[in-house]
């Protein structure tokens, strides 16, 4: 039991360092902030931004719950929220990662 709950953790940590480094990358290269979207000028830019959003989606989750109301104080249903999507995301992201990397290591 303690195996199968440690694997879940490394891959909802490996989902979200990749989400954390592809979030920073894609606002270094891009000069613009990460945001989930699925709009764009052409077809294959909506793709693209699809694609960004589901990478970052994590990191951008947890971002959203840190974020102040209207009177300067946090809402910790709003970040508790956040960080259950956000790490739940990590999980599928970090599937998808580990998943690749062991389909192409021999």
């Amino acid at each position: 039991m303690l195996r199968e709950l440690l694997l879940a953790g490394l891959i909802m940590a490996v989902g979200l360092a990749m989400a954390g480094v592809c979030t920073y990358l894609y606002q270094w290269l891009a000069k613009t902030q990460a945001v989930l979207r699925y709009d764009g000028k052409t077809f294959l830019q909506g793709l693209g931004n699809l694609a960004m959003s589901f990478v970052c989606g994590p990191m951008i989750m947890l971002q959203l719950g840190w974020q102040h109301d209207r009177n300067g104080t946090l809402s910790i249903s709003s970040a508790l929220i956040a960080a259950f999507v956000g790490f739940g995301w990590a999980f599928i992201t970090g599937l998808m990662f580990v998943g690749t990397y062991f389909a192409l290591t021999p």
